[in-house]
């Protein structure tokens, strides 16, 4: 792909009305389960938004375009996407508006602004609103890729010290909360620092003595059932509604947590 002015002979997918594409090849790991890669594209240039979005499928991104800010602004508060690329002047909502509708919501996905104009008033303006990245038309397909892919990096460093999964379970080190194939389940504050030992030290087989020492700070006794007690009520809440079972006992060692699934 060459430059954005995508002149002649764009190819015949870039046209298509289709303005939702789902490809499975687009994959990544993080902390033991693969999520798609998904992508907003907010764009009201025809031409323009086609390029983007096959050019994002081609290599290897789910991606979602739409052409103007209103519906860009609930797809972005509606939907969970990694990356929003949003152009400044929309119908309906203009760029700098969608951004702050999504930044008051809460949602810290990285946003990559596109402008065909180069001022650096509105460069400033869109980074004080919570841009992340902002490239002006025409440019390089290319260079707009490794922005992406850049800030795409950034945002799976920020999730993976928020959060820690395996499988569909899922500990919100923020906000303090666990969850399960999207179920709230409650926890003690024992409970979730030994279920987070287990996720941190996840496909490690933990013995007792170093999890009474991490998770209440004392030295193992072995006449004191105070951790198989702690690690049934764990299961209990966490693997007798679900599947697969995450936690397991290693007889005379200790106790892991994996996902069976990826073992």
């Amino acid at each position: 792909m060459g430059w954005l002015d995508c002149a002649d002979g764009a190819p015949t997918a870039a046209c298509r009305p289709h303005y939702k594409f789902v490809i499975l090849r687009s994959s990544r790991w993080l902390r033991g389960t693969i999520s798609l890669v998904k992508i907003l594209i907010v764009e009201d240039e025809p031409k323009t938004g086609d390029y983007l979005l096959q050019g994002l499928v081609e290599a290897g991104f789910v991606v979602d375009l739409v052409r103007d800010g209103s519906t860009g602004l609930h797809q972005a508060l509606t939907e969970v996407y990694d990356l929003a690329i949003l152009d400044v002047m929309l119908p309906g909502l203009d760029g700098w508006s969608v951004l702050r509708g999504i930044r008051t919501a809460g949602k810290d996905m990285p946003v990559l602004f596109l402008t065909a104009r180069d001022h650096v008033d509105d460069r400033v303006k869109g980074l004080e609103l919570g841009a992340d990245d902002y490239l002006v038309k025409p440019f390089a397909f290319s260079e707009l890729l490794a922005r992406v892919r850049t800030l795409l990096r950034r945002g799976a460093k920020a999730s993976a010290a928020e959060f820690l999964r395996a499988a569909d379970l899922e500990l919100d080190l923020l906000r303090r909360r666990v969850t399960r194939a999207g179920k709230r389940i409650d926890l003690t504050a024992k409970e979730f620092a030994l279920l987070e030992l287990l996720l941190r030290r996840q496909g490690e087989v933990l013995p007792r003595s170093l999890i009474a020492s991490q998770v209440w700070d004392m030295n193992f006794d072995s006449d004191t059932n105070v951790i198989e007690v702690a690690m049934r009520r764990l299961r209990v809440k966490l693997d007798d509604s679900f599947e697969p079972k995450l936690i397991r006992t290693v007889r005379g060692m200790g106790y892991v947590l994996e996902n069976p699934d990826c073992a």
